[in-house]
C-alpha cells in the first residue's frame, strides 16, 4: 500500500463518520465552514484591547498569514491535487468548487494565527490550537480535504508563525519596523479614539 492509498484510507475512516455518527454533522459543518470567523473576531478583540503586546501579536499573525497563503498558492500550483470528491465517492457535507486540495488554507490560516497567539499567550493559545485542530478534522469529515492536506496546512502554519516570531524577536531592524508601524497607526487612532482616562489639559 503506497502513501496515497494510506492517505485515502485515513480519509475514508474519518469521512465515514459523517454517516456513522451523523448526529455530530451539524458541529462538523459549523467547524468546517464558520469557525474561522472566531479567529477574525478574536484578532479584532485582541487588537482593540489596545494593549501593545496584543498589537505586536496580531501584527505578526497577519504577516504570517499573508506569507502562509502565498506559499499555499504556490504549493497548490506546483503540487496540484484534486479534492476527494472529484476522484472518489464521499460524504460531502460542504459544497466546494473543485480547485486545488493541497494544502488546506483553512487549516493553515487557523494554525498560523493560533500558534502566533500561543507564542505570546500560552493559556489562550492552547484554546485556539484546539479550535484550529477541530477545523482541520472537520475539513476531512465534511469531505473537502484529505488528511495530508490539513496536516500540511497545519504544519506550514505553525512553522511560519514560529519563524516570523523569531525574526521579530531576534532581528532588531524587523522589530523596529513593526514598532514604527504600530506607533504611526496609534498616532492616527488616538485622534479619533482617545484612550479611557484621557484628560484634555488645554
Amino acid at each position: 500500500m503506497n502513501f496515497s492509498q494510506v492517505d485515502y484510507e485515513a480519509f475514508r475512516w474519518i469521512n465515514d463518520g459523517a454517516e456513522v455518527f451523523s448526529f455530530i454533522n451539524p458541529l462538523m459543518l459549523f467547524l468546517s465552514k464558520y469557525a474561522v470567523v472566531f479567529f477574525v473576531i478574536g484578532a479584532l478583540i485582541y487588537w482593540f484591547t489596545r494593549a501593545h503586546a496584543n498589537r505586536r501579536m496580531i501584527t505578526q499573525a497577519l504577516l504570517s498569514a499573508m506569507i502562509g497563503f502565498t506559499m499555499s498558492w504556490i504549493l497548490g500550483k506546483l503540487f496540484y491535487r484534486d479534492r476527494p470528491f472529484v476522484s472518489h465517492e464521499v460524504f460531502q457535507l460542504v459544497h466546494h468548487e473543485a480547485n486545488a486540495s493541497f494544502p488546506s488554507n483553512h487549516a493553515l490560516g487557523a494554525f498560523v494565527i493560533a500558534m502566533t497567539i500561543w507564542l505570546f499567550r500560552r493559556r489562550d493559545g492552547w484554546i485556539w490550537l484546539v479550535l484550529a485542530s477541530g477545523i482541520a478534522i472537520a475539513r476531512v469529515w465534511t469531505g473537502v480535504h484529505y488528511p495530508t492536506d490539513v496536516l500540511a496546512g497545519a504544519l506550514l502554519g505553525v512553522l511560519i508563525a514560529v519563524v516570523v516570531h523569531r525574526v521579530f524577536t531576534r532581528i532588531s531592524l524587523a522589530k523596529s519596523l513593526m514598532e514604527l508601524g504600530i506607533y504611526h497607526y496609534e498616532q492616527v487612532e488616538s485622534k479619533v479614539w482617545r484612550k479611557s482616562g484621557y484628560r484634555n489639559r488645554s
